[in-house]
């Protein structure tokens, strides 16, 4: 008997998985252990092996469609095996409708009414259901526009979008002398457009009546190329989580922030002799204890609400974002407040450079309790974090720039480093958030702390 194959859960909060990309295909030879399909679930990318050995007989979902975890995705089998008739499972609604060009949206008809019985008196022909116009790739109801063949023959050779034109053939259907006139009153005639720039405007769906030439007078390839880079593009997963978990977390939690300048002048330079020394610390292992050993003080930033009861977290677990090029994830350094300093810098090496290479396990990214932040690397003055749902304050740590400070009614050159907390008030108030970071702060300025957890 055929085995059915798994969309596995990653991780507790994982509801639901798309896959990115079959490895395999139907009629291939499966070995235990061979990489089936990679899954993008709401944190990351990951790798699905097989757990038996067989031929695979059938997919079921194919990718970029996210279903439920535990959904049937597949069969493996022996070849000629039968495969149980099984239903595709729910898929997550796609988008409603692709956009082209012109901002041209597809859309669906609505569904008819249920029938009734008629009423008595003269009959009436009813209309004819709407057919359809497919125009490259958009798919146009014919409630909303109507073209005929030849219309729209010649709309695709000329490499225009045809919705803005008006028809004036029955029931407003636009018909050939209607997209001749449009052309002639959008100077489409005057046009000097690259085979290049033409073919790949065919191509790509883009309206060279919308594509502004580079140099004012032709249409080139650039030209057409920038089109295509301006054309909407459905975002990764991934970035679509980020976009609505933030969103949530902005709108639903009153934030408040609090900001201080950190002088780093003497950290910055005991960290140049640990380095020259052999010693791997880095700044943000140095931010991280200070974080820590402040967290342990002030339990309350440690905390989380749903909005009716108040969660005091056992242990600090530490989210480090990370940014890669799908997006930003918080990988969690858990019981940081257990480690040594030592530890968390080792720790913290381990967490980036897998979330760099995409091999975040599920139980890497869950479980924070307190989040880092730290742009320090991308010259920044200043700036504020959005708090991950379910903490309850986040850190955003911007660059140690040289800055002019008064010491001993001196005006003197210091490494000065900003660090914004953003708190959830309905935990944190200001004066809580306020010895917070200035508890962080204290421990960043004291060298002789730093003496004896490096010692």
């Amino acid at each position: 008997m055929a085995t059915p194959i798994i969309m596995p859960k990653f991780g507790q909060m994982t509801e639901e998985s798309a896959i990115v990309e079959w490895l395999k295909k139907e009629g291939d030879t499966v070995a235990k252990g061979d990489i089936l399909f990679t899954v993008e679930t709401d944190k990351s990318v990951m790798d699905v092996e097989s757990f038996e050995a067989g031929t695979l007989l059938k997919i079921v979902v194919p990718p970029r469609v996210s279903v439920p975890v535990q959904s049937t995705v597949g069969f493996l089998g022996k070849p000629g095996e039968a495969v149980p008739a099984v239903a595709a499972p729910p898929a997550t609604a796609p988008p409603q409708g692709l956009k082209g060009p012109q901002g041209l949206k597809a859309v669906t008809p609505p569904s008819p009414p249920p029938a009734m019985a008629p009423a008595a008196g003269p009959s009436v022909t009813p209309p004819p259901p709407p057919e359809t116009f497919h125009y490259s790739q958009f798919t146009i109801p014919n409630s909303l526009f109507r073209i005929s063949p030849r219309a729209a023959a010649l709309a695709r050779q000329c490499v225009i979008d045809p919705a803005p034109i008006k028809g004036s053939g029955p029931l407003g259907r636009v018909v050939e002398r209607d997209v001749k006139h449009y052309l002639e009153s959008r100077g489409y005639y005057r046009l000097r457009v690259t085979p290049a720039a033409r073919e790949l405007a065919a191509r790509e769906n883009v309206d060279l009546l919308e594509v502004i030439p580079g140099d004012g007078q032709r249409i080139a390839l650039a030209d057409v190329q920038r089109a295509v880079a301006g054309k909407p593009k459905l975002m990764s997963r991934i970035r679509q989580i980020i976009a609505q978990r933030l969103t949530q977390s902005f709108r639903d939690t009153p934030h408040f922030y609090v900001t201080v300048s950190v002088d780093m002048t003497a950290l910055e330079a005991f960290r140049q002799e640990l380095k020259a020394a052999g010693a791997p610390y880095s700044i943000t292992d140095f931010i991280s204890q200070s974080v820590v050993l402040s967290l342990l003080e002030f339990p309350a930033v440690n905390s989380s609400t749903d909005g009716q009861t108040t969660r005091w977290h056992g242990q600090v677990n530490l989210g480090l974002a990370v940014s890669i090029p799908a997006g930003l994830v918080v990988p969690v350094i858990h019981n940081a407040g257990a480690l040594t300093l030592l530890e968390i810098s080792a720790a913290s090496r381990r967490l980036a450079d897998q979330a760099r290479a995409g091999k975040l396990a599920p139980d890497d990214m869950t479980g924070g309790t307190f989040t880092i932040s730290n742009m320090g690397m991308l010259n920044v003055e200043n700036f504020s974090a959005i708090i991950n749902p379910g903490e309850g304050a986040i850190l955003a740590v911007a660059s140690a720039l040289p800055q002019p400070v008064v010491r001993d009614d001196k005006v003197v050159i210091r490494r000065i480093m900003k660090m914004t907390l953003s708190a959830d008030h309905r935990l944190i108030d200001g004066a809580q958030g306020a010895q917070f970071i200035n508890a962080v702060k204290a421990k960043l300025e004291d060298l002789e702390l730093w003496k004896r957890l490096t010692s």
